[in-house]
């Protein structure tokens, strides 16, 4: 039987032509009807002629075709696959330039720090409208497939505010899973792993290859400077830890308070070029390609066969659900006690199956204390950040980016509210849930230096701690 699958944000071009083309490579849906929908007619259109010249050239029986309506898209949708970019490249340069007059540093800045709350205030009321028409329009049952950043930040306001079925998607495990398959010189095929966390902080919590443990030699080739030279960042933080992230350098460096807060952290820890930690690497890596594609399609380069499918899990999970064979990979799903150290409600990225019973996450239980507090520092910003969007609250923007663990870092308090009510002001095209709304200023105070501190009534008891102390204090001098 025929599938439908609608697929909002089809401008992202290339990631659209990847998906389509691995969901086509598929038997069992090879005959489905894609609905590409994007608000950008002419990237749309592109999209929307290469997916047919897909269908032509490879004989296919699936159906492909563009609407700039949404709810027609997802209207008797099977599937829903979300890859927004609200506000596109223009608001990502706010996300990048605007907090580094204040020196906080991004390589990629679209998950955490001052431009991944952006980017979720931006995204989050758009995905809650998706999910809504999910639930009235589209197939009882349906399922969202969401890759849009930031990925944890999303989720979280999607499992908070709607009741749709739905799964984050990232592809850090798998790609981490080749870099430890190359470094210990086994097939990748043959690596028994088990994970948990959060996106983008997602810990090998067993690593094993026909029974043996992986661990230890990976550990010694971390303290080999050829092999740490390649990730600086994730081997020191495997080195202090003792368990292998998911993330890359460029990534893990935003998202932890060590090695982006001061220039001699960053010639020490960053100064690998581009995704190695280099400044700005995603912008200045999206600014080049908006060049180099702005006279041409870039579907012009993309050969129309399809072959094998990529390592996105998106057509697999799609596979288990319409054959029924169950298929194991790692999503991003509201946290309803499958971590139990970190909190319920918010997003957590575990082993989940996919079948025709739908998606079932599965317990990890406790992670290692070190490694849940890492997570913690990013799910505290993740949840004032998701409730900044959902409620449209100007000073949970501000504790969101307070609470970031680079912003903390690196500013103070005054200096955060006057980066987040500038970025507010750049982005408000963007941000329709603080329309009429500011963030609050709230200006320095100047204590005169004759200044004398307010005689404040104190309870008893605490005078008489009071007066102890002095008594202490003058029997040491």
């Amino acid at each position: 039987m025929s599938r439908k699958i609608a697929m909002i944000g089809a401008g992202s071009v290339v990631f659209c032509k990847t998906l389509m083309s691995d969901i086509m490579a598929t038997p069992a849906l090879a005959d489905s009807e894609f609905a590409l929908m994007s608000p950008t007619e002419s990237k749309l259109r592109r999209m929307e002629a290469f997916g047919q010249r897909m269908v032509r050239d490879n004989g296919l029986k699936a159906k492909v075709w563009a609407t700039t309506n949404r709810q027609e898209a997802i209207k008797n949708a099977d599937f829903v696959i979300v890859m927004i970019q609200v506000g596109g490249f223009e608001a990502f340069g706010h996300d990048y330039e605007i907090p580094l007059k204040y020196g906080v540093d991004q390589c990629i800045g679209d998950s955490l720090g001052p431009g991944g709350v952006f980017r979720g205030l931006r995204t989050i009321p758009v995905l809650i409208d998706i999910a809504r028409d999910m639930k009235a329009l589209a197939k009882p049952g349906a399922i969202m497939l969401q890759y849009a950043n930031p990925m944890a930040g999303c989720c979280l306001a999607l499992g908070q505010a709607t009741d749709v079925s739905f799964v984050g998607l990232c592809h850090g495990v798998q790609t981490t899973l080749d870099l430890i398959a190359g470094y210990c010189n086994v097939p990748k095929s043959e690596i028994s792993y088990e994970c948990g966390g959060i996106n983008h902080m997602d810990w090998f919590l067993s690593l094993r290859h026909k029974g043996r443990d992986l661990y230890p030699m990976l550990r010694d080739l971390f303290e080999k400077p050829e092999y740490y030279k390649n990730e600086k960042v994730r081997g020191e933080v495997f080195r202090h830890f003792g368990y292998f992230m998911t993330e890359s350098t460029g990534h893990l460096s935003e998202y932890v308070p060590w090695f982006r807060k001061n220039k001699k952290a960053l010639e020490l820890y960053c100064d690998e070029p581009s995704f190695g930690g280099e400044s700005g690497a995603y912008y200045k890596y999206g600014k080049m390609l908006a060049e180099k594609y702005k006279a041409h399609d870039p579907l012009e380069f993309e050969s129309s066969k399809i072959q094998n499918r990529s390592q996105e899990y998106c057509s697999y999970i799609m596979e288990g659900v319409v054959t029924g064979q169950p298929f194991r990979f790692m999503g991003n799903v509201r946290n309803d006690g499958y971590i139990t150290n970190l909190p319920d409600g918010c997003c957590v990225e575990v082993p989940t199956f996919a079948d025709d019973n739908g998606l079932h996450p599965m317990r990890v239980g406790a992670l290692p204390p070190q490694c849940a507090a890492a997570c913690m520092t990013n799910v505290n910003v993740q949840i004032l950040a998701g409730q900044a969007a959902l409620l449209g609250d100007t000073e949970h923007v501000v504790h969101a980016v307070a609470m970031d663990p680079l912003t903390s870092a690196v500013c103070t308090l005054k200096e955060i509210r006057e980066m987040c009510s500038e970025m507010l002001e750049a982005e408000r095209a963007w941000l329709p849930q603080f329309k009429g709304k500011s963030i609050t200023p709230r200006p320095a105070i100047t204590i005169p230096k004759n200044c004398i501190p307010a005689a404040v009534p104190m309870d008893p008891a605490l005078a008489i701690n009071k007066r102890f102390g002095e008594l202490l204090e003058r029997k040491t001098e």
